[in-house]
């Protein structure tokens, strides 16, 4: 069964209107890849762990910043969207104003070069930016794309 990841949305009213916070994928598959390269902060739960918990502990972990406290931050449910490879992504979207010069992102570790037998640590992000949503839809992982829209759609268009 292919897996099942949870992640919020990070948007925020800019001078040119909405803006999302997306995350270049870091680690070797995509250092030369730019369009549909990006995501949102989101990953896998930890067994028993709440999709919602799972969201806001990705984002933190990802992006090296506390987390909206689901208490005060107004989150909307975005639904589910589904990936090339199968995988579902539920998210919500959040209202954050988070300067892209504060990430410090969290690491992964995997054997690289394959069959080397060495592992390596890499970023789970290397670079966030705050995009306009035209920009966003050419960075996005395709299968993304329909939470930005649903995003939009929750904020009038």
């Amino acid at each position: 069964m292919p897996a099942h990841s949870y992640g919020l949305v990070p948007w925020r009213r800019g001078a040119d209107g909405v803006e999302v916070l997306v995350g270049h994928m870091g680690g070797p598959f995509w250092t030369r890849k730019d369009e549909h390269a990006w995501t949102f902060p989101k990953g896998l739960p930890e067994p028993g762990e709440e999709p919602l918990a799972t969201a806001l502990r990705e984002y933190a972990e990802e992006l090296g910043v506390p987390a909206p406290d689901p208490d005060v931050a107004d989150l909307v449910a975005l639904g589910e969207a589904r990936q090339s490879g199968g995988k579902r992504v539920t998210a919500w979207a959040v209202e954050v104003d988070l300067d892209p010069a504060d990430v410090v992102p969290g690491t992964f570790e995997m054997e690289w070069p394959p069959r080397s037998g060495r592992t390596q640590s890499f970023p789970e992000v290397d670079r966030v930016e705050w995009v306009l949503p035209d920009r966003a839809r050419t960075l996005l992982v395709k299968g993304q794309v329909g939470l930005l829209d649903r995003l939009l759609e929750q904020l009038g268009g």
